[in-house]
């Protein structure tokens, strides 16, 4: 009798566990990216591309022939973008492509710069702060988070305090990440190593972009454009977690919620940890310690 009081208590927790962490929408999945209404054609103009958005200023000969872009971003092209480094050095650098590039910089990195650099790109209807500022936890503060990159309130064309992003932004084997296996540009999860416990007690959610056989990082690689407050898992060989639609915040690829209010929760430290291996609870002895919500 004890013995099966015990199964179903441990039923009841688990069911309580996944409860909390699986969520229903209930704003626009799109979010700030329906642009104050304007949804989809702010960036994907389905007609004659930044001609037909009102956005054009120079007479860009790829204009709308990639995804129907609907933003002018030939003012980047050839400008050297250099993003944050860990060590107090000069950074990472990434010299802007064109629309016609095949370099995994232009689709993860200078389209969304035609929005969210605020430097050379200054012609997007951006009013520059995040749009969840209201469901962040009171205690946060009273500023607003910039969402420009090259014009975020410290000089103008810094983007040293952005996270490395580009070709040379790349994930690597050292002491310090995972004890993966990066082969042609994608990430292997090998048996029996700290990743896959990783993997299993959260997911690898993040998307690395291949480029001459390494594994890079873009802003897509973080953020899914698409879908701001929602994230869909699937339990299985990405990710443990039960199945589900979890809550996110910033357009983040994982399940990231700092405004969740949960004491103890780990699951924004988790996200950064897909990457950031050396950080890992299981990296440090604890292979058994899942994600809380």
């Amino acid at each position: 009798m004890k013995r099966h009081f015990l199964v179903m208590l441990m039923l009841l927790g688990f069911a309580g566990f996944a409860s909390a962490q699986i969520t229903t929408p209930s704003t626009d999945v799109l979010g700030a990216h329906l642009n104050y209404g304007r949804g989809c054609a702010a960036c994907h103009a389905p007609h004659s591309g930044v001609y037909g958005n009102g956005n054009a200023k120079t007479a860009d000969p790829t204009s709308g022939n990639i995804a129907l872009w609907g933003e002018d971003v030939t003012s980047l092209y050839g400008k050297t973008i250099t993003s944050g480094s860990t060590d107090g050095s000069t950074g990472y650098d990434d010299v802007m492509p064109n629309m016609l590039a095949t370099t995994p910089d232009m689709a993860g990195l200078l389209l969304c710069l035609s929005c969210h650099d605020g430097n050379y790109a200054t012609g997007a209807m951006m009013k520059n702060k995040v749009y969840e500022t209201g469901m962040l936890p009171s205690t946060y503060g009273t500023g607003t988070i910039p969402t420009l990159l090259g014009n975020d309130g410290t000089s103008v064309g810094n983007y040293l305090n952005d996270h490395p992003v580009g070709l040379n932004a790349k994930l690597g084997n050292s002491p310090y990440d995972w004890d993966w296996t990066i082969t042609n540009g994608a990430v292997v999860v090998p048996s029996g190593t700290n990743f896959a416990a990783f993997v299993k007690n959260y997911g690898f959610f993040v998307s690395p972009k291949a480029y001459n056989n390494t594994a890079t990082i873009m802003c897509t690689s973080c953020h899914n454009q698409h879908l701001m407050n929602v994230v869909k898992v699937t339990n299985g060989a990405k990710s443990g977690l039960p199945t589900g639609i979890y809550a996110t915040m910033f357009f983040i690829r994982a399940p990231y919620n700092p405004a969740s209010g949960t004491a103890g929760s780990n699951q924004t430290a988790q996200f950064c940890r897909q990457c950031h291996g050396y950080e890992g609870n299981e990296s440090n002895g604890g292979t058994t310690i899942p994600t809380i919500f």
